[in-house]
């Protein structure tokens, strides 16, 4: 089963989960705000993707950090804290199949791709 990852009043999460129920796709939403996020989790996801494209850097929560703390998410290590610490930096919907695929973030077209080669 897919499992999409985010934040449950995302309006990008909304339209993401619209689309997923209009077009009869079975997920399971962890909302990392209700479920929480641990380290073993957060690195699974960078396995996936890659911590960079992870981080939002254009949402509200990165450019109310200050500036020393933005400065010093330059490596791995560094990005989890932030991330471990305020969740709603990571950028969302997450899409993660039981087969490994994943898909970050959302647009009609990049999702019927998607859910086409991973049937």
């Amino acid at each position: 089963m897919t499992v999409m990852y985010g934040i449950k009043n995302c309006d990008t999460i909304k339209k993401a989960r619209r689309w997923l129920e209009n077009n009869h796709i079975d997920y399971r939403f962890h909302d990392y705000q209700v479920d929480g996020l641990d380290d073993v989790q957060l690195q699974a996801l960078i396995n996936l993707v890659g911590w960079q494209p992870l981080i939002n850097t254009r949402g509200t929560t990165w450019r109310k950090l200050d500036e020393a703390k933005r400065n010093a998410t330059n490596n791995e290590d560094a990005a989890k804290t932030v991330m471990l610490e305020h969740p709603s930096l990571i950028k969302r919907p997450l899409l993660v199949t039981d087969h490994g695929a994943a898909l970050l973030g959302f647009s009609e077209d990049s999702y019927q791709h998607f859910f086409a080669e991973n049937k």
